[in-house]
């Protein structure tokens, strides 16, 4: 049961993700390619939990693709809200 939720989870994330792909190709702005691409990385860790029988929320590769996908968000943010010159 546990594998077949986190699947469904990885399902929602990859989806999410080809909905903020579609606005970029639509609109070209990275802010939404950044979104996708974070998106997309969370599908990853979701489906390597699911996978992986070792794998716990706190073991450092989950842990560390979670947080390289964080990043893809504060990044995008931070690059759509910088000062132009």
């Amino acid at each position: 049961m546990e594998q077949m939720l986190s699947g469904a989870i990885a399902a929602g994330w990859g989806i999410a993700g080809l909905f903020f792909c579609r606005f970029w190709r639509r609109t070209g702005d990275r802010f939404f390619l950044w979104f996708a691409l974070s998106f997309w990385l969370e599908a990853v860790n979701r489906i390597a939990l699911g996978l992986l029988v070792a794998a716990q929320e706190d073991s450092p590769l989950i842990y560390g693709l979670r947080v390289v996908s964080y990043g893809f968000i504060l990044y995008a943010i931070w690059y759509k809200n910088r000062p132009r010159s």
